[in-house]
């Protein structure tokens, strides 16, 4: 079955940088897309960047560009999210998600970015 397991998650000060995998499984990883999301207390779950099964392809939110960079190595069948210049506002859980036909079809379990001022 497919398994997505983020890790990276944790505590930095505001400025800072984290970078965030998802090991995949269960799939043929470079036949997918692949997204990350977050979702902050008390409010839904926002896409943060997505990129294209061959990586040559990516989007991100607005509040991303810039300063959050998606990529993946197909040959490890991991996908990262590299987050620079973080910010308070940052603070979320952020869940990997494997897209099918434009839509997520799974979610990992989500690893917690806490920004501290």
């Amino acid at each position: 079955q497919v398994q997505l397991v983020e890790s990276g998650g944790g505590l930095v000060q505001a400025g800072g940088s984290l970078r965030l995998s998802c090991a995949a499984s269960g799939f043929i990883f470079s036949f997918s897309a692949m997204a990350w999301y977050r979702q902050a207390p008390g409010t839904g779950r926002d896409l943060v960047a997505r990129i294209t099964s061959g990586g040559g392809g990516t989007n991100y939110a607005d509040f991303a560009k810039g300063r959050f960079t998606i990529s993946r190595d197909n040959a490890k069948n991991t996908v990262y999210l590299q987050m620079n210049s973080l910010k308070t506002e940052d603070t979320a859980v952020y869940y990997c998600a494997k897209i099918t036909l434009r839509v997520v079809a799974n979610w990992g379990q989500g690893t917690q970015v806490t920004v501290s001022p």
